[in-house]
């Protein structure tokens, strides 16, 4: 990657000046300059989930010249996943490849000086640390409460900054959360959502919304890394709003709640695993296996598997189709089974075929 300020050959323009081009109409705004675009070219952001929401988070950042972005994600690109998920494409989909790793090939094409750290693995407590480690504002783009809390412990426990983003039909929502500035995520919901949650699967989804959302969640992204978490432009409400229905409604956030089991009582029962199951259920009539210690040699799988139905394997992820089920196998031994939400079933079909 070619280093900032290097001179070139042959009388070509140096790259301070390439790159003053390249972002000359954001640092014509107020808010940024020259001396906000140098804080953004040193910056480390770290998005969790790279769907629909993170997805244009990264998309976002790299344009406009974030320095370095960790895209942390466990799943694998699909057909259904095109029509609101901006940075792939139909081979990705074809080829299952890991949303990660396709995010990272495309953002390389578009802004190759942006380094960028695809992770294909699932947040879990155990990698939490090591995968945020070294990062100074967390995005995001997940599509689960179970690791936004997990997120929301490590960021309070770590007084680091981040920003929670959702959105579901034609829905979204967003927040800031300062650590002992602003309330937490813990503060404005203590406990997960119970019942009948809607989902992309149950309810749709518009990716109008979640352009809105992630433009919202990367702007004030942008307002943090220039200006730091005292930056008086930052919004300080949990923000939700209906494109269709065209109604937005926000709830103060700008205090943290005594009480709040994160923020005041400083109980990370996420960060510390408590009850946290090995088999989740994960969209799409979906289970998944968080097996961690079963390294995958995916040439010896694909030959034994042959025989018991469709098999093909990339270097990221191997696809086995024994209907009507469908694996999905990561090298690490995670795996996502499709066809099922019976915990119980997916289990089966796992220790069948990979081992128990």
């Amino acid at each position: 990657m070619t280093s900032l300020g290097r001179e070139t050959q042959c009388g070509q323009v140096g790259s301070d000046a390439v790159e003053k081009e390249r972002y000359s109409r954001q640092i014509l705004f107020r808010g940024i300059g020259q001396e906000g675009q140098r804080k953004l070219a040193t910056a480390r952001v770290a998005i969790v989930g790279c769907g629909a929401t993170g997805s244009a988070l990264a998309g976002l950042l790299a344009r406009a010249g974030v320095g370095m972005l960790r895209i942390i994600d466990r799943d694998y690109v699909e057909p259904s996943n095109l029509q609101r998920q901006s940075l792939f494409d139909e081979k990705d989909a074809a080829e299952s490849l890991p949303k990660a790793i396709a995010a990272a090939r495309k953002i390389a094409a578009f802004n190759s000086q942006i380094p960028v750290e695809p992770k294909v693995d699932d947040l879990v407590p155990e990698n939490i640390a090591g995968l945020l480690d070294g990062m100074q504002l967390i995005l995001d783009g997940t599509d689960n409460f179970e690791t936004r809390y997990l997120i929301n412990d490590y960021a309070v426990d770590r007084s680091l900054p981040w920003i929670y983003s959702a959105a579901v039909g034609s829905y979204g929502v967003t927040l800031n959360v300062l650590p002992c500035r602003t309330a937490c995520l813990a503060c404005i919901f203590p406990d997960s959502p119970r019942g009948m949650v809607e989902t992309c699967e149950t309810s749709g989804i518009l990716n109008s919304a979640v352009n809105l959302v992630a433009s919202m969640a990367a702007t004030e992204a942008l307002k943090l890394l220039v200006g730091g978490v005292s930056a008086p432009e930052l919004r300080r409400t949990l923000l939700s709003f209906d494109v269709w229905a065209n109604e937005h409604a926000e709830i103060s956030a700008a205090k943290p709640r005594l009480d709040c089991r994160a923020c005041g009582k400083r109980d990370f029962i996420h960060l510390a695993g408590d009850g946290r199951p090995h088999i989740t259920l994960c969209g799409r009539n979906s289970v998944q296996i968080h097996e961690r210690q079963r390294p995958i040699d995916f040439v010896e799988l694909d030959r034994r598997l042959q025989v018991h139905g469709k098999v093909r394997h990339n270097d990221f992820v191997l696809k086995f189709w024994h209907d009507p089920y469908e694996m999905t196998l990561f090298p690490d031994g995670r795996a996502i089974i499709k066809g099922t939400t019976d915990t119980a079933v997916a289990r089966s079909l796992y220790a069948r075929y990979v081992g128990s």
